[in-house]
């Protein structure tokens, strides 16, 4: 089990230590509603150095990107960066991640902490292009300062103007006396806020002084289950459950980062799939009856036959109703159609909604 470099601070501040993704992971500090709140209503900070980073440079890089990523990286300009994902031959989804134009030749692709190997791979194998790749996962720490009072309370940290970085934007800069921080904005809560990339051994000075910047504010360090209940309430995916390598990009509603206009890897098939029209499509619903969806919860209709599963499920904190993400068949996915969740020998009532569950 693999530690962040900041495992020490996370043990000393009483958090609840898990294996996530190889990685000991703070999963929660004083409960999950409470932090939850801290995001919603002020400003937190996640330790998520577990996710990985490739540098991928050099005059072919923008090729390779191209040939395995769904989404048209040539439209980014340096200081932006764009969600798309890895498609895999079977038409399924190696993963998603952010891709990052730092240079005119250079880009920095964040993927997911279980799929750091098989990214690597992946992407290696299709490197017939000769671009410079760099496994950069083991080096560096991201921290996600996420909420509302975000850029109120870190201003004071970077001579760069916080408020000026619109959502996928990011700058290169000073941060917390650190110089050439990534200060990204392309946050997974819904509550505004940036990510900060720096190296492992930069990452105890920056939190502390997040923290100490912070504190007026209302601070706190907020665990993974909180960024897992802020995430669905705002109907993200979250790759090994509603998305995976057997998962449809255009059943999932990736449709809107697959770009017809390159050529990458199953292009064709994928282009067929949408062309042709698909059997399920991830929905977001909300229970009508109590009880609480969970993940692989089967989906029946009304006369408990099986016709879909829940990828993702929990009582939402801020609007205190049960939610969840699944997929059912098509002509059930329409907003406010009729379907049920088994939990244990109950069908719960359920209705399709619009996204996102929740709004500021």
């Amino acid at each position: 089990m693999k530690n962040t470099a900041l495992n020490d601070t996370h043990t000393a501040l009483g958090a609840k230590m898990v294996p996530f993704a190889g990685f000991n992971m703070p999963v929660q500090y004083e409960g999950v509603n409470a932090e939850h709140e801290t995001v919603r209503s002020t400003v937190g900070v996640f330790d998520v150095s577990h996710m990985g980073e490739f540098l991928i440079s050099g005059p072919n890089a923008l090729d390779l990107i191209q040939k395995v990523s769904a989404n048209d990286a040539s439209t980014l300009t340096i200081g932006r960066a764009q969600y798309s994902y890895l498609p895999n031959d079977k038409g399924g989804i190696v993963d998603d991640l952010i891709i990052y134009k730092l240079k005119e030749t250079q880009y920095l692709l964040v993927v997911n902490a279980s799929n750091i190997e098989k990214d690597w791979n992946w992407i290696s194998q299709h490197n017939s292009m000769q671009a410079e790749m760099r496994n950069l996962s083991e080096d560096y720490s991201l921290l996600a300062i996420q909420g509302p009072k975000a850029v109120e309370a870190m201003q004071s940290l970077t001579s760069v103007d916080l408020s000026a970085i619109k959502f996928y934007h990011f700058e290169v800069a000073d941060f917390a006396g650190i110089e050439n921080v990534i200060i990204s904005a392309t946050g997974y809560t819904g509550s505004g806020g940036f990510e900060i990339y720096c190296k492992n051994t930069e990452v105890k000075q920056i939190w502390d002084k997040v923290f100490e910047a912070g504190a007026a504010f209302g601070i706190k360090p907020i665990g993974l289950a909180a960024r897992d209940t802020l995430r669905l309430e705002m109907g993200y995916c979250l790759y090994g459950n509603d998305i995976n390598d057997t998962t449809s990009p255009i059943e999932a509603g990736l449709g809107w980062v697959t770009k017809f206009t390159k050529d990458f890897i199953n292009a064709d098939a994928i282009k067929k799939s949408k062309e042709d029209g698909v059997k399920n499509k991830l929905v977001a619903f909300e229970l009508v009856d109590k009880g609480i969806p969970r993940h692989d919860y089967p989906i029946v209709d009304a006369d408990g036959n099986q016709i879909g599963i829940v990828t993702s499920g929990t009582m939402s904190p801020s609007t205190k109703k049960a939610i969840g993400l699944g997929y059912v068949p098509k002509d059930k996915s329409t907003v406010d159609s009729e379907i049920y969740v088994q939990v244990r020998n109950k069908q719960l009532k359920a209705k399709v909604v619009k996204l996102p569950f929740y709004k500021a």
